[in-house]
């Protein structure tokens, strides 16, 4: 569930962006984690991986399950965002990542961002390289114009349960 930032970059030119998966799998960046907004301040979610050496490819990074982590994502993500417009008709969508066990983070990774896109833009064709866009539409939600900050690195979780179908245009794709 990466940043609101990577998926305006990413939106503005899909065909441009690769997600590496054959290099060695760095450590300490957001291939396992995401930051949320709570109403306590930021708070940082991450899929904890088997021990990963230094020289092990990205795509046979394997998720641990030792650890109660996808309860208690489940529980923050339901707690930061329950009152947002959009949570209600979009936690249907998110729920089976955290109720079922994926072995590969990359699996886990490309899931959420399938579902991510989905959800922004329903017109958006997943997998072929075509990603159409709507544009048509011109207000948020709630016909207002509310433009709160998301470049701080917080998660595109934000945006989407915010604003819903309306978070590409708030990209300013």
């Amino acid at each position: 569930m990466g940043s609101v930032e990577w998926y305006r970059q990413f939106l503005a030119n899909p065909s441009e962006v690769q997600i590496e998966v054959m290099e060695s799998f760095p450590k300490q960046t957001y291939r396992n984690r995401c930051t949320i907004t709570t109403p306590d301040g930021a708070l940082t979610l991450s899929v904890p991986v088997k021990r990963a050496d230094s020289k092990q490819l990205t795509r046979d990074v394997e998720i641990s399950y030792q650890q109660r982590w996808q309860h208690q994502h489940w529980i923050a993500l339901t707690s930061a965002y329950k009152r947002t417009p959009y949570f209600d008709y979009y936690a249907d969508f998110f729920s089976p990542f955290y109720e079922k066990e994926t072995r590969f983070l990359v699996d886990l990774n490309e899931g959420l961002h399938e579902v991510i896109i989905r959800l922004m833009a329903n017109d958006v064709a997943i997998g072929n390289g075509q990603w159409a866009i709507d544009r048509k539409r011109t207000t948020d939600w709630q016909g207002l114009d509310l433009e709160p900050c998301f470049g701080n690195g917080q998660s595109i979780l934000d945006l989407l349960f915010e604003y819903g179908p309306e978070s590409c245009l708030k990209l300013k794709v």
